[in-house]
């Protein structure tokens, strides 16, 4: 389980971290080897998912800089009298 727990955490990290805690508990249970996978599955696990979440709030914050700037250049068209802001 651990190095489903490591693959996952490349392919998808919420799958890999959850199976990193799960081989951690059965590691601790049986004594099996493969704790250090385990632990790099869920470190990766975590680093990926931070990431992702670092990536999509920088596109969240550039859907609302061009809303921002969009509405701002009707702002200024429908003062200077013309209908066509958008396009130049």
């Amino acid at each position: 389980m651990a190095v489903l727990a490591l693959v996952f955490s490349f392919v998808f990290a919420p799958v890999g971290i959850f199976l990193g805690y799960r081989a951690k508990k059965e590691i601790a249970r049986t004594g099996e080897d493969g704790d250090g996978l385990a632990t790099a599955g869920i470190i990766v696990g975590w680093v990926h998912c931070g990431i992702w979440a670092l990536v999509f709030l920088i596109w969240i914050a550039f859907i609302v800089l061009y809303v921002v700037f969009a509405i701002s250049l009707v702002g200024a068209a429908g003062a200077a009298g013309s209908t066509n802001a958008l396009f130049f």
